[in-house]
This record gives C-alpha cells, sequence and structure tokens, in this order.
C-alpha cells in the first residue's frame, strides 16, 4: 500500500500580508524579497493558548474561584512554560550547539520541547503559589481540564512545519516527505513517521472526552484531571518516541538517545509516577455534592427548661431533636377509685 499522506510544505500554509509593502511607512520596513506572511506553527499555536485560556478562565467561574488569581496562575505557567521549553530542548536535545554558542540558550523563539514546557510550566505554577501563599491544585486542576484542547491546536501547528520527523516507513500512515530535502535522490518521495502529526490526532479524543466529563455531573475530585492527562500521555509518548530518527544516522530531525532512551522517554517515567498519585488523591477523596444540592440540615438539640422535674414541663426530653419532638407522647395521669372511697392518682 505504501505512505498515503501527502506532504504539505509549510510555506504554502502561509497567509500572505504583500499588501503592506504598500503602505506609507511600512513598505520602508518589510524586504520585498521576503514579504510578511502569517506563519501556520505561530498562528496555531497562539490559537490554542488563547483557546486553552478562555475555556480555563470560564471553568474556573463556574468553580467559583477568583478571576484575578486565576489569570495571574495562567500568565505564569504559560509564560515559564515557554522559557522551559526552550532551555530544556536546547540542553537536552543540542548539547552540542549550546557548548559551540552558549547565547542559544537564550534564544526562546528557535526550538521547543513539550517536557520542557511541562517542567517550565510547574516551576511558574510553584513560584506563583510562593508568591501567593496559596494552594495551586484548584487552579491546575481547571488548566489541565482544558490543556488537550489547546494541545490539539499546539501539535497541529508542529504538523503544519513538520518539525517533528521520524524514522522512514513504507506504513500507510507514514507521510510522503520529499526525497530532495533528505538527501535522497531529486525526484519522487520517501514515507517517514510524523510525531507531531500523531500526537495530534491522538489528542483530540481526549479533549472530547475532558470536554464531556466537565458537562457532566458528578463534579470531579481535585486530581482528577491532572491525574487522567499525565497517565494518558506518559506512554503515549514513550511508545511514539520510538518511531524517532536516531541522531547519528544522518537524517535531519534525528533526536539523541540516552541509554537507548530519549529525554522524552526518561521524562515520562516521572510523568505516570505524578499521574498515578494525583489519580490516587482523586479517588479516595471525599465525594463532591453536586452543584444545586442543598447540604444536609443539622439537627438542632432542644435542652431541658430550668428547673423542670418531668418530661410535661420540659416539653420534650432532653437532646431530642426538633424532628422528632412532636412524637414524643407524655401520657397524662389520671385518678383511679380508691376501694376505700376516697381516690388515688395512678
Amino acid at each position: 500500500m505504501g505512505p498515503m499522506i501527502p506532504y504539505i510544505p509549510g510555506d504554502k500554509l502561509e497567509l500572505p500580508l504583500s499588501f503592506l509593502l504598500h503602505l506609507p511607512f511600512l513598505g520602508d520596513i518589510f524586504d520585498a524579497k521576503h514579504p510578511p506572511s502569517i506563519k501556520p506553527f505561530g498562528t496555531l499555536v497562539a490559537l490554542g493558548v488563547y483557546i486553552g485560556s478562555v475555556v480555563a478562565m470560564r471553568r474556573a467561574k463556574e468553580r467559583g474561584l477568583d478571576a484575578k488569581k486565576m489569570n495571574e496562575f495562567i500568565f505564569w505557567s504559560i509564560g515559564l512554560g515557554f522559557v522551559g521549553g526552550h532551555v530544556l530542548d536546547a540542553v537536552f536535545y543540542h548539547p552540542a550547539r549550546v557548548a559551540r554558542d552558549p547565547l542559544y540558550i537564550f534564544m526562546l523563539w528557535d526550538g521547543l520541547s513539550s517536557y520542557g514546557g511541562f517542567i517550565g510550566a510547574l516551576t511558574g505554577a510553584l513560584l506563583w503559589r510562593r508568591s501567593r501563599r496559596e494552594s495551586i491544585l484548584k487552579y491546575c486542576e481547571v488548566v489541565n481540564s482544558a490543556f488537550p484542547l489547546a494541545w490539539v491546536f499546539g501539535r497541529a501547528g508542529c504538523a503544519s512545519v513538520h518539525d517533528h520527523p521520524g524514522r522512514l516507513s513504507d506504513a500507510w500512515f507514514a507521510v510522503r516527505y520529499p526525497a530532495s530535502g533528505l538527501g535522497l535522490g531529486d525526484q519522487g518521495y520517501v514515507g517517514r513517521f510524523d510525531l507531531g502529526l500523531y500526537e495530534c490526532l491522538l489528542s483530540i479524543p481526549l479533549a472530547i472526552a475532558f470536554w464531556i466529563l466537565w458537562r457532566r455531573k458528578p463534579v470531579r475530585p481535585l486530581g482528577f484531571y491532572t491525574g487522567i492527562m499525565c497517565t494518558v500521555y506518559a506512554p503515549v509518548r514513550f511508545f511514539l518516541d520510538f518511531l524517532r530518527e536516531q541522531e547519528q544516522h544522518g537524517l535531519s530531525g534525528g533526536d539523541p538517545r540516552y541509554l537507548g532512551l530519549t529525554p522524552a522517554q526518561w521524562a515520562c517515567f516521572g510523568l505516570l509516577a505524578m499521574g498515578i498519585y494525583f489519580l490516587r488523591m482523586a479517588f479516595t477523596a471525599p465525594k463532591v455534592p453536586d452543584e444545586g444540592t442543598p447540604p444536609p440540615r443539622k439537627k438542632r438539640r432542644r435542652a431541658a427548661a430550668p428547673g423542670a422535674t418531668t418530661e410535661s414541663e420540659a416539653g420534650a426530653p432532653a437532646g431530642t431533636d426538633d424532628d422528632d419532638a412532636e412524637e414524643v407522647r407524655v401520657p397524662r395521669k389520671r385518678r383511679m377509685p380508691d376501694p376505700t372511697g376516697g381516690s388515688a392518682t395512678a
């Protein structure tokens, strides 16, 4: 059968803005040989961040969280997420380049790592917690419930520029990469796995599942969405990385190996352990009441009146609930005939 997915170059998906060259002042800023355009990668990533943030803010409102704090939490997490994404990508995936040019580690726009982004986002969340001195789990839950939807757009951006190429393959789900771009001839194509595309497609069911679970009752306990996300993503990413090209094979896009595994595969163990921890927390937590369900009514206890010596004087036995007070019936005293002709009280 052979590879069936066509290769679409990233520049074919760009939206040209050549008209800006003819506008006053702007025409002198841009280079006519390289007219401005809207790039698919940056657009899709920005769209994912925006949609994820809007959904998270809306869900935070549904959970009664402070909007200002939620907004700050998202800012810290996303901001340091991009920083960590590039720094750890440079250190673990391009150590030779960092050794040649140490300033490369500060070029935040050149290369991102997903696990580096996760670690950076967690660092930002912890720093926000330290500054605010407030628990972050409830905010993490809201963000993670919206994260798979944002991840779909982010990985769609990766797929649009094919920046996660894998091993050569003749499988039907491989992408038809141009052979000329890989130094394998001037004509034709060669099948190659596209890991960004696969992650994008595999994230869609998780995003749909989270959307449905959020809208259905009961309210999920804290740790549920964080635990599910970690335990689902870790094994999927672990096995997908076996489809990545090795760096020493000479093809572009190869990843380094450390004791036979990629840096992301090693990070999968930690993410899986974290997911199991939060799932255990969620399933051992007390049940959260549904929204709109009134809390159970507390029963008040009626104390005996001061100086009362009988139940009738107290109105009800001491310690009897109000709901049960009406059911208490104290027998009346009745007079019995006396054989001697008098009367006796029984």
